[in-house]
């Protein structure tokens, strides 16, 4: 047609071949309940590629809850089985590194939703990201692939008749998982004469609904990088509408052009998005550090992560003549008067819990209302707090009876301890009152007291791994750089962090020698000052993704500036070493 334009498709358009696609194929166990209490008994999981088994993870998990008698009968497992069983905010991490999610590995499972919903609840409870991955719903491509006369209904059991699988379900997680991976290879067996041959093409496939608004946009991906780094769709005048990440940029924006992406939110942006501008970086690390940085500066509608500075939460031990905890949303500039924060929380809800368990252990008051330094001789007397042992009522002053300031201030010094370095008084407390509980058959109650110790122990630990990252003047690592579609691999990925900022990152080519590489990319790196309350948000979450990175296997430490002032190491009785040690010794409940 005149004024029409042509394009010929190319190999690399075709999309990830389904004989190179990593399939993760999991099966969940619960008590029946809903997922928001994240009631997961067994876990179960198949690692296939091209047909070959890879691995498998299989482990029984302790719920919160016990198990409801008719679900022991369906699965075959019990109370008594599940009772030594780690929970699953000890099997959630171990079981995300064998998926390997963040690699690219796709999720399978029968009735997807399900299992997907009880994963999505155990991060939540775990304070872990759910890491998006792409899945596969078998119960979908049965329904569009089998027909009616060959099987009634699309459930695992029925389909595995059909199939002839190796492994009979049987309502335990393995088992079951396995019986889908032949499920799986044999419903894919058949979508390949419909010409799906690759990953893009079964997720497009599987859709019920291909939104034509995202076809009518593939143009947009033509001529973009194939190489790691981040991406932004922008509409007509410019503005920034999503930011993303890739190791594959020109891969991951043509996947929103097909069924694979099925957001509402994401369909929408795509018919609004005009351009899509890449910026290439040198690694997959840069690459997230500026996806961060972009969405804090340009606060991208279609990013819920834009959003999260104002959703999270600060436990603030104030900067007053008698110091309190208070929840606050950000970080300001008294920390020199005295102010300390620990977070970020994800929620409010769990930031109360991180206050409530210091209330228990510290007798810091608990009231609002602003005390003079010097209390008066009138005013109102004593709160219940103080009647029952929780507080030394430092408003009535010592004429009247309470608590004086020097006293006052060793129990302050001791929440300063219990956040910065020392957890021991709050583990040994926490620990006596849970076994008293337990004695008392106050499961429960004992439950409650253990999440709120929780709370506080996890973001301590967090707070207290950064620190040595964050106060570091310079600091510069280095592993053996992996291959990347940008990137041949064999080299050195040589990092330079300031402060907790990533300061400049670089590869050096196979066979070279790192050591010119290294002093150019420092004497080159961002200069950073040392860090402020400015903007907390970014800077802990950017301090974060460079933590991870340095705690990988492989990873070498070059140099560090300022490790006098600032030592490499966490406290050794720290909120890493109490958390260790209340997960080391759970509480006993009803079998």
């Amino acid at each position: 047609m005149p004024g029409s334009t042509s394009v010929q498709t190319s190999f690399e358009d075709l999309g990830q071949p389904l004989s190179e696609v990593t399939f993760v194929v999991v099966d969940l166990e619960t008590t029946g309940g809903p997922p928001a209490g994240a009631g997961i008994t067994e876990v179960g999981a198949v690692k296939v590629r091209g047909g070959q088994v890879l691995g498998e993870f299989q482990t029984l998990v302790r719920p919160d809850a016990a198990i409801p008698a008719f679900v022991q009968v369906l699965t075959g497992i019990t109370n008594r089985m599940v009772a030594s069983a780690p929970g699953v905010r000890e099997v959630l991490p171990s079981f995300l590194e064998f998926a390997g999610f963040d690699r690219g590995a796709v999720l399978v499972a029968h009735n997807a939703p399900y299992d997907v919903s009880f994963l999505k609840a155990a991060c939540e409870l775990s304070e872990r990201p759910w890491p998006r991955p792409r899945v596969v719903d078998t119960v979908v491509l049965a329904r569009q692939l089998v027909d009616r006369d060959e099987a009634p209904d699309r459930k695992l059991g029925t389909l595995a008749r059909l199939f002839g699988t190796a492994t009979t379900p049987d309502h335990r997680a393995l088992h079951d998982a396995r019986a889908t991976v032949d499920v799986l290879h044999a419903l894919l067996s058949r979508v390949g004469n419909r010409g799906v041959h690759s990953l893009e093409d079964l997720s497009a496939f599987a859709a019920t609904v291909v939104n034509p608004a995202r076809r009518a946009k593939k143009h947009l991906a033509v001529g973009l990088p194939s190489a790691p780094g981040v991406y932004q769709f922008r509409d007509g005048a410019g503005r920034v509408l999503y930011v993303g990440t890739s190791v594959d940029v020109q891969r991951r924006v043509r996947s929103y052009f097909t069924a694979s992406e099925t957001r509402p939110r994401m369909t929408e942006m795509v018919r609004a998005a005009t351009t899509v501008v890449p910026v290439v970086c040198a690694t997959p690390l840069e690459a997230r550090v500026r996806e961060l940085r972009l969405i804090a500066e340009h606060a991208p509608p279609y990013n819920r992560r834009s959003k999260q500075p104002e959703k999270v939460s600060w436990v603030k031990l104030t900067a007053e003549a008698w110091p309190r905890l208070s929840i606050v949303r950000q970080v300001r500039d008294d920390t020199a008067a005295g102010a300390q924060y620990l977070g970020p929380f994800r929620s409010a809800r769990t930031a109360e819990l991180a206050v409530e368990a210091l209330h228990e252990v510290h007798p810091l008051r608990q009231c609002t209302r602003r005390i003079p330094r010097t209390p008066t001789a009138t005013g109102p007397g004593a709160c219940v707090l103080a009647e029952i042992g929780r507080c030394g009522a430092p408003c009535l002053g010592p004429a009247r009876g309470g608590q004086d300031a020097a006293s006052y201030a060793e129990v302050v010094d001791a929440v300063r301890q219990s956040l910065r370095a020392d957890a021991s008084a709050a583990l040994t407390h926490g620990q006596d009152r849970l076994r008293r509980l337990a004695a008392q058959e106050r499961y429960e109650e004992a439950a409650a007291a253990r999440d709120r110790l929780e709370a506080f122990l996890t973001t301590a630990e967090r707070a207290q791994r950064r620190a040595p990252v964050a106060a570091a003047p310079e600091l510069v690592a280095a592993r053996r750089a992996e291959a990347t579609p940008g990137w041949p691999g064999g080299g050195w990925e040589v990092v330079l962090i300031r402060y907790g900022r990533l300061a400049g990152t670089c590869l050096t080519p196979r066979g070279a020698d790192p050591v010119p590489h290294i002093d150019a990319l420092r004497a080159t790196g961002e200069v950073v000052a040392p860090p402020g309350p400015g903007r907390p948000g970014l800077l802990v979450e950017e301090t974060d993704v460079l933590l991870g990175w340095l705690e990988q296997p492989g990873v070498r430490l070059v140099s560090l500036e300022g490790a006098d002032a600032s030592p490499w190491a966490c406290p050794v009785r720290g909120a890493g070493w109490a958390r260790s040690r209340l997960r080391a010794a759970p509480v006993a409940s009803p079998a």
